[in-house]
């Protein structure tokens, strides 16, 4: 059953046009994150769904109601912001039951969705502090327990842990997953920029950019199969490493070192870029593999280390070896390619079937 459906969805701001005819299908109890840099578009699609930005054009649908001119309050959402928007003034049990209460919610039932919100984020120790004696964690379980409270169809979440520290964003992005979970059912929306946050929560990740989708899927279909060279740099991290190819007019193409490679399938003859993450790519000994190079940099992450190597025409990649390497920086290296590789026409786009054959 979808629970929110977006059908050529456009907003426009007098003649400048932000959203182009998006298309979204976001199934009920799906866990969905909206990622891209900024100014993609992420954040103006949540607030359109929520009903605080107006709809230029095109259909959004809740669990099969058309809520295009629906009141915010009618739609059966709840968002959580950025910022906290916590009453100072007020409780933590206070804060979460606000809405509740001004809706005309009887006493005993606010206090009751209270309580059970409190014993899902684990706050029942808080109920009585004010947000002045809460941590930035604390905060936000609050904000996100207000919603709750509400027992929406639909959460949405703008960017809720890019205001604490990395610790905090860790821990709380377990939270959330964790919640996901315990509210069986319900149907989360969640904007961020931040990729690593995308791969870890989503069940299905929309990318956007300038306002237009560029590929929908799971988490590592989007990883694995990239849609076009934009997907394949934005998610991963390290970010893909590219490398422009040349028709060498003798059936390879070469880098721009002189260095040749041999690549067969359909559309052999249409590729233009090299993509290989860091994990596809080897270090050998000089003089050896697809090209040579120079350690400039090493990155010491413990079971992991990535070797930043800048190639003879100046280029800078990245390889991914085991930890305890004991690489030097200033080492003349081979770059081998040993894993799965991609390539991409002059447009951008992905050649799927297309395979090395030989250097």
């Amino acid at each position: 059953m979808t629970g929110v459906s977006l059908k050529q969805i456009r907003k426009a701001y007098g003649t400048l046009e932000v959203i182009h005819g998006v298309d979204i299908e976001i199934e009920k109890g799906e866990f969905v994150v909206f990622v891209g840099p900024s100014g993609c578009g992420k954040s103006t699609l949540l607030r359109m769904i929520a009903g605080l930005e107006e709809i230029t054009g095109g259909d959004l649908h809740i669990h099969g109601q058309r809520v295009n001119n629906v009141d915010p309050s009618h739609r059966g959402v709840a968002m959580v912001f950025q910022t906290y928007a916590l009453y100072p003034h007020m409780t933590v049990d206070q804060n979460m039951g606000f809405g509740l209460r001004m809706n005309g919610t009887p006493r005993a039932e606010v206090a009751r969705r209270v309580a059970e919100a409190a014993r899902i984020l684990q706050i029942e120790d808080l109920l009585d502090r004010k947000p002045r004696q809460l941590s930035g964690g604390q905060r936000q379980r609050v904000a996100i327990g207000r919603a709750i409270v509400r027992h929406p169809e639909v959460f949405l979440f703008d960017e809720p842990l890019s205001n604490l520290d990395a610790e905090l964003r860790v821990a709380t992005r377990l939270e959330l997953a964790k919640l996901h979970q315990q509210l069986a059912g319900s149907t989360m929306i969640y904007v961020t920029h931040d990729q690593v946050e995308a791969m870890t929560l989503a069940d299905k990740i929309v990318v956007l950019r300038k306002g237009r989708v560029e590929q929908i899927g799971r988490p590592m279909a989007l990883y694995e199969n990239p849609a076009n060279l934009f997907v394949a740099g934005f998610i991963g991290s390290p970010k893909m490493n590219f490398l422009d190819l040349t028709d060498d007019n003798a059936g390879g193409f070469r880098f721009a070192d002189e260095s040749r490679l041999r690549l067969e399938g359909p559309a052999a003859d249409r590729v233009a870029v090299l993509g290989a993450r860091a994990d596809q790519m080897k270090l050998v000994a000089a003089g050896s593999g697809h090209f040579t190079g120079t350690v400039s940099v090493v990155e010491r992450l413990g079971d992991s280390e990535f070797v930043y190597v800048r190639t003879g025409w100046g280029q800078e990649l990245v390889v991914r070896v085991e930890g305890g390497s004991d690489i030097p920086v200033g080492l003349e290296t081979g770059i081998a390619l040993s894993g799965r590789t991609h390539f991409f026409d002059s447009d951008g786009q992905s050649l799927p079937g297309i395979a090395v054959t030989a250097g």
